[in-house]
């Protein structure tokens, strides 16, 4: 049976005030929810405490629930209103800290390399406007369907599509410059 009618059939279960089921779906998709939020926050507590609120509204409106759409496209969907929110309180968005640098000559070149490359991901993706970075986390790092992503952004697929396309453009013209910046800093 695919997880699409699992995770459905769960839900449902859990508006019957089933406890086993709901943990089981907190179990499958609260890890995924915390890293999708941590990038939009830019904060693992916050994210964190994003994800248990999500997963209170999932216990709370699971009878609400009509399988239209995937539970994986509801659930971030609520977890990207929430930190949309938390986003609009706060007023700003907190950069991620500074990874430590370590001398060329003591790195472990695929390591390091890779959370360089994801650390740059992620500062350039902070760079980006709000809705452009959600839909490139929603689609390329979460891997919702095009119709999924614009689902949980409250947007037509065109209107996703257009975000999409902006945010590529941004996000490799950041990732150019912050490249070409490093080679500068290179003695």
């Amino acid at each position: 049976m695919p997880a699409l009618d699992d995770d459905a059939r769960l839900v449902l279960r859990v508006g019957e005030g089933e406890v086993a089921a709901y943990r089981e779906l907190v179990r499958r998709h609260a890890p995924n929810l915390t890293r999708f939020v941590a990038r939009l926050l830019r904060d693992e507590a916050e994210a964190e405490d994003i994800v248990q609120e999500t997963c209170l509204r999932l216990w709370q409106h699971a009878r609400d629930y009509s399988p239209k759409a995937r539970v994986t496209t509801w659930l971030h969907r609520i977890a990207h209103n929430l930190a949309i929110d938390r986003l609009r309180a706060r007023r700003r968005l907190d950069p991620l800290p500074d990874s430590e640098q370590m001398p060329d000559s003591a790195r472990q070149p695929t390591l390091l390399d890779e959370k360089r490359r994801a650390l740059a991901l992620n500062d350039a993706l902070a760079e980006l406007p709000e809705r452009q970075a959600t839909a490139i986390v929603l689609v390329h790092l979460h891997g919702l369907t095009g119709a999924e992503a614009a689902e949980v952004m409250g947007v037509g697929e065109e209107a996703l599509e257009s975000l999409l396309a902006r945010g590529r453009r941004a996000l490799k013209g950041e990732l150019v410059h912050r490249a070409k910046a490093g080679e500068g800093d290179v003695a």
